[in-house]
């Protein structure tokens, strides 16, 4: 298995950001609407997302200081 590049990781962690930024809209229209279990549920999604995020970041950063 070869490790992703920087180039490729920080695609990724793009890729990442625009469905964090949909459920960060979902949760506000579950929070507009009241549906707390609803935004619960979104809130566990966006904090799945982050991590993900800060991942591909970790591995961008690996992949740049190893030179790919």
């Amino acid at each position: 298995m070869t490790l992703p590049t920087s180039n490729e990781s920080l695609a990724r962690a793009q890729e990442l950001l625009e469905r964090l930024q949909g459920k960060l809209a979902d949760l506000e229209r579950a929070a507009e609407s009241g549906e707390t279990d609803g935004a619960v549920e979104d809130l566990a999604q966006i904090a799945d997302i982050a991590k993900e995020i800060e991942g591909e970041v970790q591995r961008a950063r690996q992949a740049a200081d190893a030179g790919s």
